[in-house]
């Protein structure tokens, strides 16, 4: 019953954040002109950094059938399946992990839907025809996964699909410490990069906006996560929210603190076992086996010890 209510609670939670993106998509699409202006000055920013290579990188993918399916195929298969793969495991295997990727990637979403409503931006394949949107014209899958009316076209500032992506690669390494694990996540968000900017369906500029925007949300939510816990603690914790153990005060034993010799001249040992090189086990210390943190009228001690 605890895991039907769990799913119940995500599924509301990711239709809520679904609605949010489709209230800001009619809000985006209501304003082309302004986001062609928009993606016009992303392009001069870009020519001012030196990072306009869109064109020239799209141009080496299309000499090859290969490189643009492979492009293709990045794009639709390595987002939301990854994601929703990831999200399930975690969820299954390590559920603080998932709940930190989840509401980093509910920040980072919420972050982005004020940049799109704000500042909608024409990706270069609406933009000019000197882009090619490789994906709506080479692959039929791209109408299963990402219906083009559900899709908010203006939304290229910042790049989710690549932020995400990297919050899954962060997510993988941080609870996998294999090797494998750690190639993946980098290269899986790596090839986003390229495979965004490849199909024409994102700026340069887009990207490094995604990965801001991205690190931004999972920052926000582990200094949330960091206030939820020190303002739960109760007084006796410490400051990382665990159990304040205090230091135990050493036993005070009632035997002199010079130590009486038995007729062998060896030395007697102390209840509390501290001192004496030729000492017994702690166990062989009393009859029976069994030490005392008692007076000796409620022990059956030795008669040297009375």
């Amino acid at each position: 019953m605890r895991q039907v209510s769990f799913v119940a609670r995500q599924a509301v939670l990711f239709g809520l954040a679904a609605l949010g993106y489709f209230g800001v998509r009619g809000l985006t699409e209501g304003n082309v002109s302004q986001a062609d202006r928009n993606a016009g000055e992303v392009v001069r920013l870009e020519r001012w950094l030196g990072i306009d290579f869109e064109q020239p990188l799209q141009e080496l993918v299309l000499e090859s059938d290969l490189a643009v399916d492979v492009a293709n195929w990045i794009y639709i298969w390595g987002h939301w399946p990854v994601v929703i793969a990831t999200l399930v495991w975690l969820a299954v295997r390590h559920r603080p992990d998932f709940y930190e990727l989840r509401n980093a990637m509910f920040i980072s979403g919420a972050i982005g839907l004020v940049i799109y409503a704000s500042f909608a931006v024409t990706p270069p394949r609406l933009l000019a025809i000197d882009y090619i949107d490789t994906v709506t014209e080479n692959s039929n899958s791209y109408r299963v996964l990402q219906p083009p009316g559900l899709v908010n076209k203006y939304a290229a500032v910042p790049s989710l699909h690549f932020g995400w992506n990297l919050l899954v690669g962060l997510s993988w390494r941080r609870v996998s410490n294999g090797r494998v694990a750690a190639i993946a996540s980098v290269v899986m968000p790596a090839a986003m990069a390229f495979a965004v900017v490849a199909t024409g369906n994102h700026w340069v500029f887009d990207v490094l906006a995604g990965a801001v925007v991205a690190l931004a949300g999972l920052g926000l939510e582990r200094v949330r996560r960091r206030y939820r816990v020190a303002s739960k603690a109760p007084s006796g914790t410490g400051h990382d929210g665990q159990p304040a153990v205090a230091e135990e005060a050493p036993l005070r034993s009632s035997v002199p603190s010079e130590i009486p010799r038995d007729d062998g001249g060896k030395e007697l040992r102390h209840r509390d076992g501290d001192t004496g090189p030729d000492r017994q086990p702690a166990d062989d210390r009393m009859p029976g086996g069994r030490g005392c943190r008692t007076t000796s009228a409620e022990c059956d001690l030795p008669s040297q010890w009375t």
